[in-house]
C-alpha cells in the first residue's frame, strides 16, 4: 500500500523557503536589499516594510540607495534602520538615504556563522518533527491493519530518503551562506 508523502514534501519545501529567507536577511559583507526585508517603518500610523514606502537599489558592492516615494519618510526610514541593530551606516541626502555596509570583522563573521548554524538547526528540527508525525502515523495504520509490518518498514525507509535529501539541501544552503560571509 502506498503512503502519501505530500504533507512531508510540502513541509520540506516550506522549511527550505523559510531558511533561504532567513539567510537572505543575514548581513554579509555585500550590500543586498533583502537585508532590509525585516525592517519595519512607522508610516501613516502603521508598521510597513521599507519596500512599501521606498525603492531600494544596490549602489555598489557595499552600499544601497533608498529613495522614499514621500520625501518626508526619510527620517522614519533612517530611524527604523538604526533601531534594527543590523550594524549599517545610514546617511540622508537630497535623493534619499545611502546605506553603507561596513567590512565584517573576524568576530562578526564568527557570530554570523553561528547564527546561520542556529537557523539550520531550527530547520532540521522542523523536518525531524514532521518525520516523527509520519512515523507515528505509520505505526497507527499498522495497528489498524491498513499497513503490514513490511509496508511500514518500506515507508519509513522511503521517508528517511526524503529526510536525507532535504537535509542535504539545507546543508548546501549553509555552505553557500558561510562562503558569502567569509568572502
Amino acid at each position: 500500500m502506498a503512503y502519501n508523502f505530500q504533507p512531508f514534501k510540502t513541509t520540506s519545501e516550506g522549511t527550505l523557503t523559510w531558511l533561504q529567507k532567513e539567510y537572505a536577511s543575514l548581513r554579509t559583507g555585500r550590500a543586498t536589499p533583502t537585508v532590509l526585508d525585516g525592517v519595519l517603518v512607522d508610516a501613516y500610523g502603521s508598521k510597513v516594510s521599507i519596500n512599501s514606502v521606498a525603492s531600494v537599489l544596490g549602489e555598489g558592492a557595499r552600499s544601497l540607495r533608498i529613495t522614499p516615494w514621500d520625501k518626508n519618510m526619510a527620517k522614519a526610514i533612517d530611524t527604523a534602520i538604526r533601531e534594527s541593530n543590523l550594524g549599517l551606516s545610514v546617511s540622508i541626502d537630497d535623493q534619499g538615504l545611502r546605506i553603507s555596509f561596513p567590512e565584517l570583522t573576524a568576530d562578526s563573521r564568527a557570530t554570523l556563522i553561528k547564527i546561520a548554524k542556529q537557523k539550520l538547526e531550527e530547520a532540521r528540527i522542523r523536518i525531524r518533527t514532521e518525520r516523527e508525525k509520519i512515523h507515528k502515523d505509520f505505526e497507527k495504520q499498522e495497528k489498524e491493519g491498513k499497513f503490514s509490518e513490511d509496508d511500514t518498514k518500506r515507508g519509513k525507509v522511503e521517508l528517511q530518503k526524503l529526510v536525507d535529501e532535504t537535509n542535504k539541501k539545507l546543508e548546501e544552503f549553509l555552505g553557500k551562506k558561510e562562503k558569502e560571509i567569509n568572502e
